[in-house]
């Protein structure tokens, strides 16, 4: 996936002033799941669940775009009412939250904005890898990347 990857899924363009994000995100998740999103895809490459940030206008202070997907291998399928994208490679610093969801995501994301200048954040795109490892209770793992220069 770091040598860049294929997703579809849906979207929305959000932000995290005024805790917008967070009840943009939520609705997001809430439609991933009630409209069977991975069953619809046909051409994954996976099951993990992937969700990218990226279209930053400026930084993560200002507005950007999330897509929650599943990787595939190609895009020439893409079912109605979803979107297909596809990411180049790109250079990552890689973090790992741990613990019960969305908690552990959430207070990893705040560790990361407050080390933002010093990792030297490039704002192509970002993404959270929910794998088998994800619905695991208080033992859940995801894997958040952060593109770097």
């Amino acid at each position: 996936m770091r040598n860049g990857f294929k997703i579809i899924g849906i979207t929305t363009r959000t932000t995290n002033k005024d805790n917008k994000s967070q009840k943009d995100l939520e609705q997001l998740w809430g439609r991933f799941y009630s409209e069977n999103v991975l069953e619809k895809v046909s051409n994954k490459i996976s099951n993990e669940i992937i969700s990218i940030y990226t279209d930053y206008k400026n930084d993560y202070t200002e507005d950007y775009t999330t897509i929650i997907g599943i990787p595939v291998s190609t895009l020439n399928e893409i079912p109605n009412g979803l979107i297909g994208r596809e990411f180049p490679s790109e250079n990552f610093e890689k973090f790992v939250a741990k613990g019960e969801m969305p908690n552990a995501v959430v207070e990893t994301w705040i560790d990361i904005w407050q080390k933002d200048k010093e990792l030297n954040r490039k704002y192509t795109y970002d993404f959270e890898v929910y794998g088998e490892n994800s619905q695991k209770g208080e033992n859940s793992e995801v894997e958040i990347y952060i593109a770097v220069e």
